[in-house]
């Protein structure tokens, strides 16, 4: 899942970003409405998790706006206030679910794959939940990588990584592309943490198998093809 979390309390705020990414999502976060306003209306998210008390813009105003907008993107709504009247004003405004705080990462967790899933079926992205290029399959919500039916564990960051290539199969994924969507910059574009990354992805992707699917194009990037024998 490619996640937008928009919470003003920094500690907070590094805890989900950090549990999320664990989990093997990708997370992107805004500290106040305003910001987070923008960046749901910009970006292609398949969950926004919203506090409800936010500086600049208040959550259930966001969440009306977007939905002015006609953006449709499921919105999970996090809150102090957890009384009947709260949750129904925040699902009126627009959320689709409401947690109130404190909650388990777990319940989280579980509440925001629902929403993927559901926006999934509502958009008739199938792809969105599950990857295949040649024999290598990729599931989003049971994060299970296969080859030819060997099942492969990968680290979170390398499932990330997995999915990105896959997300473009056949396409050259840049450098940029990587630090951008698989490491949010946290890197200098110089680092070679990259192709180490891609080294150890490619050991378990492709050793054990005649033809390698994840290659590397000189001075551009790296793309991941099913490079099958051709029928004479």
């Amino acid at each position: 899942m490619r996640l937008l979390i928009i919470e003003d309390d920094r500690e907070a705020a590094a805890y989900l970003v950090k549990a999320f990414r664990e989990a093997g999502h990708a997370v992107d976060h805004a500290g106040d409405g305003l910001d987070g306003y923008a960046l749901a209306r910009e970006g292609d998210y398949d969950v926004l998790i919203v506090d409800r008390m936010l500086p600049k813009l208040d959550g259930l105003s966001l969440v009306r706006s977007l939905r002015e907008q006609a953006i449709a993107t499921p919105v999970l709504i996090l809150s102090a206030l957890g009384q009947v009247d709260d949750r129904v004003k925040g699902l009126r405004a627009g959320g689709d679910d409401y947690l109130p705080k404190p909650y388990a990462f777990s319940e989280l967790l579980a509440r925001t794959e629902v929403l993927a899933r559901r926006r999934t079926a509502a958009t008739g992205q199938s792809e969105a939940t599950a990857y295949r290029v040649g024999d290598l399959e990729l599931d989003r919500l049971s994060h299970r990588v296969t080859r030819a039916g060997r099942e492969i564990v990968l680290q979170p960051r390398e499932f990330r990584l997995l999915e990105y290539l896959m997300r473009h199969a056949g396409q050259v994924v840049t450098r940029t592309m990587l630090l951008e969507h698989v490491w949010d910059y946290h890197f200098d574009p110089q680092t070679n943490v990259i192709d180490v990354h891609v080294s150890r992805l490619r050991a378990k992707i492709d050793r054990g198998f005649e033809h390698p699917m994840i290659h590397t194009v000189r001075g551009a990037g790296y793309v991941i093809r099913a490079d099958e024998p051709q029928a004479s």
